[in-house]
Protein backbone atom coordinates (compact mmCIF):
# COMPACT_ATOMS: atom_id res chain seq x y z
CA UNK A 1 0.00 0.00 0.00
CA UNK A 2 1.36 3.37 -0.93
CA UNK A 3 1.85 5.80 1.94
CA UNK A 4 -0.67 8.61 2.16
CA UNK A 5 1.12 11.92 1.76
CA UNK A 6 0.32 14.53 4.38
CA UNK A 7 1.70 17.99 4.25
CA UNK A 8 3.25 19.85 7.13
CA UNK A 9 4.92 22.93 5.71
CA UNK A 10 7.27 24.28 8.35
CA UNK A 11 8.80 27.70 7.82
CA UNK A 12 12.23 26.87 9.13
CA UNK A 13 13.57 29.75 11.11
CA UNK A 14 16.21 28.12 13.25
CA UNK A 15 17.16 24.55 12.77
CA UNK A 16 18.32 21.77 15.00
CA UNK A 17 18.01 19.22 17.73
CA UNK A 18 15.82 19.69 20.70
CA UNK A 19 13.29 17.10 21.50
CA UNK A 20 10.86 18.50 23.94
CA UNK A 21 13.34 19.92 26.29
CA UNK A 22 17.00 20.63 26.23
CA UNK A 23 19.71 18.48 24.83
CA UNK A 24 22.41 17.62 27.30
CA UNK A 25 25.94 18.52 26.45
CA UNK A 26 26.72 14.85 26.22
CA UNK A 27 23.41 14.08 24.63
CA UNK A 28 23.11 16.20 21.49
CA UNK A 29 19.63 15.08 20.75
CA UNK A 30 17.91 15.65 24.02
CA UNK A 31 15.22 18.12 24.81
CA UNK A 32 14.19 19.54 28.11
CA UNK A 33 16.42 20.52 30.94
CA UNK A 34 18.44 17.39 31.35
CA UNK A 35 22.06 17.42 30.31
CA UNK A 36 23.13 14.03 28.97
CA UNK A 37 26.71 13.09 28.16
CA UNK A 38 28.25 14.63 25.08
CA UNK A 39 27.76 12.56 21.95
CA UNK A 40 30.73 10.88 20.40
CA UNK A 41 32.50 13.05 17.91
CA UNK A 42 33.82 10.32 15.67
CA UNK A 43 31.63 11.28 12.76
CA UNK A 44 33.55 13.23 10.18
CA UNK A 45 32.13 16.60 9.16
CA UNK A 46 30.14 16.36 5.95
CA UNK A 47 31.99 17.69 2.95
CA UNK A 48 29.13 20.01 2.20
CA UNK A 49 28.99 21.38 5.73
CA UNK A 50 32.46 21.83 7.10
CA UNK A 51 32.44 22.71 10.75
CA UNK A 52 34.95 24.62 12.77
CA UNK A 53 33.29 24.23 16.15
CA UNK A 54 34.07 21.25 18.37
CA UNK A 55 31.47 18.50 18.60
CA UNK A 56 29.11 19.07 21.46
CA UNK A 57 26.11 17.34 22.88
CA UNK A 58 22.55 18.64 23.08
CA UNK A 59 21.55 22.02 24.28
CA UNK A 60 20.92 23.33 27.73
CA UNK A 61 17.59 23.42 29.50
CA UNK A 62 16.78 26.78 28.02
CA UNK A 63 17.46 25.38 24.60
CA UNK A 64 16.02 21.87 24.62
CA UNK A 65 15.65 19.76 21.55
CA UNK A 66 16.22 22.57 19.26
CA UNK A 67 18.44 24.61 21.36
CA UNK A 68 19.42 28.01 20.20
CA UNK A 69 18.10 31.50 20.68
CA UNK A 70 14.34 31.85 20.71
CA UNK A 71 12.95 32.27 17.25
CA UNK A 72 9.57 33.83 16.61
CA UNK A 73 7.07 31.50 15.07
CA UNK A 74 5.75 32.40 11.67
CA UNK A 75 7.23 32.58 8.24
CA UNK A 76 10.93 32.78 7.79
CA UNK A 77 12.51 34.98 5.23
CA UNK A 78 15.80 33.53 4.10
CA UNK A 79 18.26 35.52 2.16
CA UNK A 80 17.93 35.00 -1.52
CA UNK A 81 14.84 32.83 -1.20
CA UNK A 82 11.12 33.17 -0.86
CA UNK A 83 9.42 32.57 2.45
CA UNK A 84 7.42 29.38 2.69
CA UNK A 85 3.92 29.34 4.12
CA UNK A 86 3.06 27.34 7.19
CA UNK A 87 1.99 23.70 7.11
CA UNK A 88 -0.74 22.82 4.71
CA UNK A 89 -3.56 20.34 5.19
CA UNK A 90 -3.31 16.77 3.93
CA UNK A 91 -3.38 16.42 0.18
CA UNK A 92 -6.80 16.07 -1.42
CA UNK A 93 -8.10 12.59 -0.79
CA UNK A 94 -5.63 11.99 2.02
CA UNK A 95 -6.55 10.59 5.42
CA UNK A 96 -7.32 13.39 7.85
CA UNK A 97 -7.57 11.31 11.01
CA UNK A 98 -5.08 9.09 12.80
CA UNK A 99 -5.85 5.45 11.82
CA UNK A 100 -7.05 2.73 14.18
CA UNK A 101 -4.99 -0.22 15.38
CA UNK A 102 -4.30 -2.65 18.26
CA UNK A 103 -1.72 -0.72 20.27
CA UNK A 104 -2.12 1.09 23.60
CA UNK A 105 0.04 4.11 24.48
CA UNK A 106 0.41 6.46 27.43
CA UNK A 107 0.85 10.24 27.20
CA UNK A 108 0.94 11.64 30.75
CA UNK A 109 0.54 15.40 31.15
CA UNK A 110 3.89 17.19 31.47
CA UNK A 111 4.35 20.94 31.68
CA UNK A 112 2.39 23.49 29.68
CA UNK A 113 1.83 23.05 25.97
CA UNK A 114 3.53 25.63 23.75
CA UNK A 115 0.24 26.05 21.87
CA UNK A 116 -3.25 24.62 22.40
CA UNK A 117 -3.43 20.96 21.43
CA UNK A 118 -5.31 17.83 22.40
CA UNK A 119 -3.24 14.82 23.50
CA UNK A 120 -3.19 11.81 21.17
CA UNK A 121 -5.56 8.90 21.63
CA UNK A 122 -4.20 6.18 23.92
CA UNK A 123 -6.06 3.13 22.61
CA UNK A 124 -6.66 1.81 19.12
CA UNK A 125 -3.25 3.01 17.96
CA UNK A 126 -2.10 1.73 14.56
CA UNK A 127 1.13 -0.26 14.34
CA UNK A 128 1.35 -0.70 10.57
CA UNK A 129 1.85 1.65 7.66
CA UNK A 130 4.27 4.38 6.63
CA UNK A 131 2.54 7.77 6.42
CA UNK A 132 4.47 10.49 4.59
CA UNK A 133 4.54 14.10 5.70
CA UNK A 134 6.00 17.03 3.79
CA UNK A 135 7.97 19.80 5.47
CA UNK A 136 8.57 22.84 3.29
CA UNK A 137 11.79 24.79 3.67
CA UNK A 138 13.40 27.63 1.78
CA UNK A 139 15.68 25.11 0.12
CA UNK A 140 12.89 22.77 -0.92
CA UNK A 141 10.61 20.01 0.30
CA UNK A 142 11.66 17.50 2.94
CA UNK A 143 9.60 14.32 2.94
CA UNK A 144 9.31 12.53 6.26
CA UNK A 145 8.37 8.86 5.87
CA UNK A 146 7.25 7.56 9.26
CA UNK A 147 7.25 3.95 10.45
CA UNK A 148 4.30 2.90 12.63
CA UNK A 149 5.59 -0.65 12.99
CA UNK A 150 8.88 0.55 14.47
CA UNK A 151 7.49 3.24 16.79
CA UNK A 152 3.67 3.21 16.91
CA UNK A 153 3.23 5.51 19.92
CA UNK A 154 5.73 8.03 18.57
CA UNK A 155 4.13 8.14 15.11
CA UNK A 156 0.68 8.32 16.71
CA UNK A 157 1.76 11.45 18.60
CA UNK A 158 3.44 13.03 15.57
CA UNK A 159 0.40 12.45 13.35
CA UNK A 160 -1.93 13.82 16.01
CA UNK A 161 0.14 16.98 16.46
CA UNK A 162 0.56 17.48 12.71
CA UNK A 163 -3.15 17.08 11.97
CA UNK A 164 -3.98 19.61 14.71
CA UNK A 165 -1.61 22.17 13.20
CA UNK A 166 0.80 22.07 16.13
CA UNK A 167 3.80 22.38 13.82
CA UNK A 168 2.31 25.10 11.63
CA UNK A 169 4.57 28.10 11.18
CA UNK A 170 7.15 26.75 13.59
CA UNK A 171 10.91 27.22 13.45
CA UNK A 172 13.69 24.69 13.83
CA UNK A 173 15.90 26.38 16.44
CA UNK A 174 19.08 24.36 16.37
CA UNK A 175 21.61 23.07 13.90
CA UNK A 176 24.61 20.98 14.90
CA UNK A 177 27.38 20.64 12.34
CA UNK A 178 30.29 19.11 14.22
CA UNK A 179 30.57 15.67 15.82
CA UNK A 180 26.94 14.96 14.98
CA UNK A 181 25.02 16.44 12.06
CA UNK A 182 21.42 17.16 12.84
CA UNK A 183 18.70 19.73 12.42
CA UNK A 184 16.28 19.88 15.33
CA UNK A 185 12.66 20.86 14.78
CA UNK A 186 9.16 20.49 16.24
CA UNK A 187 9.31 23.41 18.68
CA UNK A 188 6.50 26.00 18.39
CA UNK A 189 8.21 28.04 21.11
CA UNK A 190 11.24 28.45 18.84
CA UNK A 191 13.67 28.41 21.76
CA UNK A 192 14.36 24.72 22.24
CA UNK A 193 11.95 24.39 25.15
CA UNK A 194 8.70 23.84 23.30
CA UNK A 195 6.50 20.87 24.14
CA UNK A 196 2.93 19.59 23.61
CA UNK A 197 2.03 19.44 27.30
CA UNK A 198 2.56 15.69 27.55
CA UNK A 199 5.40 13.18 27.30
CA UNK A 200 5.72 9.56 26.27
CA UNK A 201 8.07 6.62 26.55
CA UNK A 202 11.01 5.76 24.31
CA UNK A 203 10.49 3.07 21.68
CA UNK A 204 14.02 1.75 21.44
CA UNK A 205 15.69 -1.66 21.60
CA UNK A 206 19.37 -0.75 21.81
CA UNK A 207 20.11 -1.41 18.13
CA UNK A 208 19.46 2.16 17.00
CA UNK A 209 21.96 3.60 14.54
CA UNK A 210 21.85 7.29 13.62
CA UNK A 211 22.85 7.06 10.00
CA UNK A 212 22.23 9.65 7.30
CA UNK A 213 18.53 10.15 6.65
CA UNK A 214 17.25 9.00 10.05
CA UNK A 215 14.45 10.90 11.83
CA UNK A 216 14.46 10.54 15.61
CA UNK A 217 12.97 12.09 18.73
CA UNK A 218 14.91 14.57 20.85
CA UNK A 219 14.46 14.30 24.59
CA UNK A 220 15.72 15.37 27.99
CA UNK A 221 16.42 11.88 29.28
CA UNK A 222 14.76 8.45 29.20
CA UNK A 223 11.04 8.49 28.38
CA UNK A 224 10.70 12.26 28.08
CA UNK A 225 9.68 12.55 24.43
CA UNK A 226 7.37 15.37 23.41
CA UNK A 227 7.17 17.16 20.06
CA UNK A 228 10.78 17.87 19.16
CA UNK A 229 12.59 15.69 16.66
CA UNK A 230 15.82 15.82 14.68
CA UNK A 231 16.83 15.09 11.11
CA UNK A 232 20.20 13.38 10.61
CA UNK A 233 21.68 14.93 7.46
CA UNK A 234 25.12 13.24 7.69
CA UNK A 235 26.40 10.17 9.50
CA UNK A 236 26.04 10.64 13.26
CA UNK A 237 26.72 7.09 14.39
CA UNK A 238 28.89 8.48 17.14
CA UNK A 239 25.57 8.55 19.03
CA UNK A 240 25.12 4.81 18.65
CA UNK A 241 27.32 3.93 21.62
CA UNK A 242 25.69 6.41 23.97
CA UNK A 243 23.64 5.04 26.84
CA UNK A 244 20.81 7.43 26.06
CA UNK A 245 18.94 6.31 22.96
CA UNK A 246 16.68 8.40 20.76
CA UNK A 247 13.59 6.82 19.27
CA UNK A 248 13.95 6.43 15.51
CA UNK A 249 10.53 6.76 13.91
CA UNK A 250 11.17 7.50 10.26
CA UNK A 251 13.53 8.33 7.43
CA UNK A 252 14.20 10.92 4.73
CA UNK A 253 14.98 9.98 1.15
CA UNK A 254 18.17 11.13 -0.60
CA UNK A 255 16.56 14.21 -2.14
CA UNK A 256 15.16 15.36 1.21
CA UNK A 257 18.46 14.75 2.97
CA UNK A 258 20.16 16.89 0.33
CA UNK A 259 17.77 19.74 1.15
CA UNK A 260 18.77 19.65 4.82
CA UNK A 261 22.44 19.44 3.84
CA UNK A 262 22.07 22.64 1.79
CA UNK A 263 20.61 24.38 4.83
CA UNK A 264 23.40 23.05 7.02
CA UNK A 265 26.05 24.11 4.50
CA UNK A 266 25.37 27.75 5.40
CA UNK A 267 26.30 27.06 9.01
CA UNK A 268 24.84 28.22 12.30
CA UNK A 269 25.42 31.14 14.65
CA UNK A 270 27.04 29.21 17.50
CA UNK A 271 24.62 30.58 20.11
CA UNK A 272 23.84 27.23 21.70
CA UNK A 273 26.08 26.69 24.76
CA UNK A 274 25.91 22.96 24.23
CA UNK A 275 26.95 23.04 20.62
CA UNK A 276 25.58 24.37 17.37
CA UNK A 277 23.13 27.21 17.16
CA UNK A 278 20.42 28.75 15.03
CA UNK A 279 20.88 27.96 11.34
CA UNK A 280 22.06 30.84 9.19
CA UNK A 281 19.59 29.74 6.53
CA UNK A 282 16.87 30.62 6.65
CA UNK A 283 17.22 33.89 8.47
CA UNK A 284 14.30 34.86 10.61
CA UNK A 285 12.77 38.28 10.80
CA UNK A 286 10.25 39.27 13.49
Amino acid sequence: MNPVPRRIALALAALFLTGCGTIPVSDPLSSGTAAPDDPASSAAPPSSTPSSSPPVGPGAPSTPAGSGSPVPSGSASPSGGSTQAGPQPPATGGVTTVPEGPETCEYPATGTASKPVQPPKTTGVANAGQPVFSMMTNEGEVKLTLDRAKAPCTVNSFESLALQGFFDQTACPRLVDSGIYVLQCGDPAGDGGGNPGYSFADETDGTESYTTGVIAMANGGPNTNGSQFFLVYNDSTGLDAMEQKYTIFGTMDAASTAVVQRIAAEGQDGTNPYGGGKPNNPRVHP
